[in-house]
């Protein structure tokens, strides 16, 4: 079919088609978009085989080679970045900016791996006597979604492969284009065959499939805490190490001396990217109930100004969201909580338009049974309601199951440790809204998952610290 993309299968340094084929949909036309490959068991024993295979000459390679290799993908990457940002933008919804700028991100993850490359395989001196010595764990399994597929994959694939691990990524059926112009760069690149394998298809076939390898050692993964707990289930029969980034419903609190104008900005810019669609999205806000009358206007002016359209639009703030499944998720949501008492400040239903679109909702007087309470909303819905005692803020936002990120807002320094100090959360950021950063440590609490992505400690979840003990007075 003219026009139509084809994403194939990449095993063992080569592309592989496949005989079965998904169809991949514009979410902002609901018209096809493009087809991915769905890998077959016996292209799992191949990627398998030859990423095994490959494990002993890629640990071996000097670490500054395999940074080198990161690099010069990440210069062909950048070649390539408004033809990736536009596939990505078709495939996911999300604005052609915003995939340019999700693609920036990636590019500076590789980047910051290819410089590090030799400095986190480097011996690891305790005293004269003993040293640490970084080796590859082995063949790693990586996951990841469809809501930032660029960040994402870049993220598990550079930690992987200075780390001296060969990687099998599963990448997301409905956002594929991003997993091929990475591994096509790292194939220009130079990377030896087997070091890198990218597949598609049924993921619960496909997870059972390489986890249940004991050529796999490591599993990384990125998405729903239902899911992750599945795969840890999984890893455990042959006690594969686990990285495992899940859910967040993460929380504001605006003090009665924030900056309102700046918090309103701030929430709106970093909550309505992506639709919404982002684990690390604020969703609720609690706001002192001195200035709550205030800050909910501002913030029902500022989210009714946002333009919803389609994402080739130079003037759209906001685009659809990236599946039927989410639009029938956020109706869900919205009226379970109205049922209960919520107030529909501003949106609330669904856009009479072709393509999945939902606008910026906010809501009020959600009764604390909601599911959009408890439930990661994972769309551009937000709850507000006020607070009297810095104390019932923290105790309410630290209720929910989740812990992955917290934002507060306040001048006085006094107020701003006691809530970084109380809130339990992965990352807090204060008086701004800040996703995670390619060289510092991220990880969730909670139901948010365990271990860490990004900077050194990112990169450690796929070494084992060999202990060398030095006898040094028999030499």
């Amino acid at each position: 079919m003219p026009n139509i993309p084809l994403y194939d299968l990449y095993v063992n340094g080569a592309w592989r088609s496949a005989d079965t084929l998904l169809t991949l949909i514009d979410p902002a036309t609901a018209a096809e978009c493009g087809r991915v490959a769905v890998a077959s068991t016996q292209d799992l024993d191949d990627v398998l085989a030859t990423a095994q295979a490959s494990l002993s000459r890629w640990s071996r390679t000097p670490a500054a080679d395999r940074g080198a290799v990161l690099i010069k993908a990440a210069h062909l990457l950048l070649d390539k970045l408004e033809h990736a940002a536009a596939a990505l933008s078709r495939e996911q919804g999300k604005t052609l900016a915003e995939a340019k700028g999700e693609y920036r991100r990636a590019i500076e993850t590789f980047e910051w791996a290819g410089a590090n490359a030799t400095k986190v395989s480097a011996p690891i001196p305790i005293d004269q006597r003993r040293t640490l010595i970084p080796e590859a764990v082995g063949v790693v399994a990586a996951f990841t979604p469809w809501n930032y597929p660029a960040v994402l994959n870049a993220r598990k694939l550079t930690a992987s492969l200075i780390a001296g691990c060969p990687v099998i990524l599963k990448a997301a059926e409905e956002t594929p284009s991003a997993a091929v112009f990475m591994v096509e760069a790292l194939h220009e690149a130079g990377i030896p065959p087997g070091v890198i394998s990218l597949v598609y298809g049924e993921p619960a076939m496909i997870s059972e499939h390489l986890l249940g390898s004991p050529y796999v050692r490591a599993l990384s993964f990125t998405g729903s805490t239902h899911v992750g707990k599945l795969l840890a289930r999984l890893a455990a029969d042959n006690l594969q190490r686990c990285v495992l980034e899940l859910g967040g419903h993460s929380p504001v609190l605006v003090s009665e001396d924030a900056d309102i104008p700046e918090a309103v900005r701030a929430i709106t810019e970093y909550k309505f990217e992506c639709a919404g669609q982002s684990c690390n999205a604020p969703s609720r806000i609690l706001v002192a109930r001195s200035i709550y009358e205030p800050f909910l206007a501002e913030l029902i002016e500022a989210a009714e100004t946002i333009k919803v359209g389609l994402p080739t639009d130079k003037s759209t703030d906001m685009g659809p969201m990236a599946n039927g499944r989410r639009i029938a998720a956020m109706d869900r949501l919205t009226r379970d909580a109205v049922a209960l008492g919520a107030r529909v400040e501003t949106g609330g239903s669904r856009l009479n338009r072709v393509g999945f679109y939902w606008p910026p909702t906010i809501l009020t007087n959600v009764h604390p049974d909601s599911q959009i309470l408890r439930e990661e909303p994972f769309g551009p819905i937000l709850t507000v309601a006020p607070y009297d005692t810095l104390e019932e803020a923290i105790a309410e936002a630290n209720a929910s199951e989740y812990g992955l990120a917290s934002y507060v807002f306040a001048k006085s320094h006094e107020v701003q440790t006691q809530m970084a100090k109380g809130l339990a959360a992965g990352a807090i950021s204060v008086n701004h809204l800040k996703g995670v950063s390619v060289d510092a440590p991220n990880a969730g609490v909670k139901q948010s998952g365990y271990g860490y992505e990004g900077g050194l400690e990112g990169v450690r979840a796929f070494q084992n610290l060999k202990l060398i003990n030095w006898n040094t007075a028999a030499t």
